[in-house]
């Protein structure tokens, strides 16, 4: 019996690492029951992104009959935190402790601001929705600080984290953990708008407290258990007497190498192109296409699918030593790909190619966010993580907000000036403001892959120094 328990025990290991999803992603520093520990600050992190950005979003506006200027404010008010996040790293990297610890105790800070914005948010919703006795600023400020908080928190729970991961896992696991870690924020959310929605079905402001305080709860829960002993104590690297570096060096440092301008500049045209259509899919589904509410409602599956095989088509390739950013730009152009498709689907009225466009951009938004990370964190030959993966997150995240506000934007200002008929018959369509930000973001990828074109030559001609093939890489930018 033991020979056939070791037989089949040997079968499944081996079996693992070739067909379990980024089973191959842990190795002897970093096992795996200790990594899928570590990524469950993602899962909290997924899940007030789902709170914040999804369930509030609609019972502040439906339920609490708020004006939608005011809940669009609130929801975007955590992206103030966004650029702060390259600063959040280098305090990180910098960070004097006599216990020796650097990131653990920014996952804590960014816990607690989560945990505090969360516990009394719902008080602050209910003075601003109904109570007549109170101030008209009592609501909106208490409000503010809640969301603020729990920007605060956010960003620096994932800053901290995503360095603590970086820091733990060897070099050559490296693009297979972060893939993972991507995996378990999109996990998170999930999970967390089907309990969600579940919960708040029944609409009361007692169930909202409830809701949002065990939601707070939750996350400190979570965060506990993924910090639990991750963080090996190392006075030698916190002691108070070390010579550190001021942020504005490290930072004047970090943008003299010629590769980091680039990289930034293409993640923030890459994720403001990917992002701007994420508040149009399901409209332009159902107003130009005629698709039902639950064909529609689909739509997000089938982007969500698109990311997670995106994932893992990343995981695999850049283990096996792809350059990433060529890899970010495979995503790019299949992005281009998929937002063509998404604009013929109009005028031919195919849902079919509507899909397909949609499951595109989820696989190249999927390749191009883990493979311009991991080409972030090349950058840490001439900087610490913490500032490296802090800058990135800076880029990405309010690349993000922006193109989210300018899609929806763009696409009312477009969409009224065509219908008055100002930019002439062609515009007089239904679909005119649609076509025209998925027009912008095709501009925006095929800039975002001249930006970093050069990267994918500087790397190929360092590795191949005779190669005098001609490619996309070596036209001029």
């Amino acid at each position: 019996m033991k020979a056939l328990f070791r037989s089949t025990s040997s079968a499944w290991l081996a079996l693992g690492p070739r067909f379990l999803p980024f089973a191959d992603a842990a190795s002897d520093d970093l096992p795996l029951p200790r990594l899928l520990r570590l990524s469950l600050f993602q899962v909290s992190v997924g899940m007030v992104t789902v709170l914040l950005t999804g369930t509030l979003n609609r019972v502040m506006i439906v339920e609490m009959n708020m004006a939608a200027w005011i809940v669009a404010l609130m929801v975007s008010l955590p992206l103030v935190f966004a650029p702060l996040r390259a600063l959040i790293g280098h305090k990180s990297d910098t960070y004097s402790s006599a216990l020796g610890w650097r990131r653990a105790p920014f996952i804590w800070y960014g816990t607690m601001l989560q945990w505090g914005g969360l516990a009394f948010m719902p008080f602050a919703l209910l003075v601003m929705s109904d109570a007549p006795d109170a101030p008209q600023w009592a609501g909106p400020m208490a409000a503010a600080a809640a969301f603020l908080f729990v920007g605060a928190g956010i960003h620096t729970t994932q800053t901290a984290g995503l360095a603590l991961a970086t820091d733990l896992a060897p070099e050559e696991t490296r693009p297979r953990v972060v893939a993972l870690l991507y995996v378990m924020l999109l996990v998170g959310m999930l999970i967390s708008a089907v309990i969600l929605s579940g919960l708040l079905a029944d609409f009361s402001p007692k169930r909202l407290i409830q809701v949002i305080q065990g939601s707070a709860l939750v996350t400190l829960v979570l965060n506990t258990i993924a910090l639990w002993k991750q963080e090996a104590r190392r006075p030698d690297r916190t002691r108070a007497d070390r010579k550190t570096v001021p942020f504005s060096e490290a930072w004047q440092t970090l943008r003299a190498d010629p590769r980091s301008g680039r990289l930034l500049i293409a993640v923030a045209l890459g994720t403001a192109a990917f992002t701007m259509q994420d508040v149009l899919l399901e409209p332009y589904g159902g107003e130009i296409l005629g698709l039902s509410v639950g064909a529609t409602t689909l739509l997000t599956a089938l982007l969500a699918g698109g990311t997670l095989i995106g994932l893992a088509a990343s995981a695999r390739a850049l283990g096996k030593g792809i350059d990433p950013h060529r890899l970010a730009a495979n995503g790019m152009l299949i992005g281009i790909a998929a937002f063509s498709l998404v604009i013929f689907a109009s005028p031919f009225q195919s849902a079919a190619m509507f899909r397909v466009g949609t499951l595109l951009i989820g696989l190249g938004g999927g390749l191009f966010a883990v493979s311009a990370l991991i080409a972030a964190m090349d950058l840490s030959d001439v900087s610490d993580n913490g500032l490296v993966l802090g800058a990135w997150g800076a880029v990405q995240a309010t690349a993000a907000g922006v193109g989210l506000a300018l899609g929806g934007t763009l696409r009312d200002i477009v969409g009224s000036i065509g219908e008055a008929g100002v930019l002439g018959q062609a515009f007089q369509v239904p679909s005119a403001g649609y076509t025209f930000v998925y027009h912008l973001e095709i501009g925006l990828l095929f800039a975002a892959i001249i930006a970093i074109g050069p990267l994918i030559r500087a790397r190929r001609l360092l590795k191949h120094p005779n190669n005098t093939n001609f490619g996309l890489a070596e036209m001029p930018s």
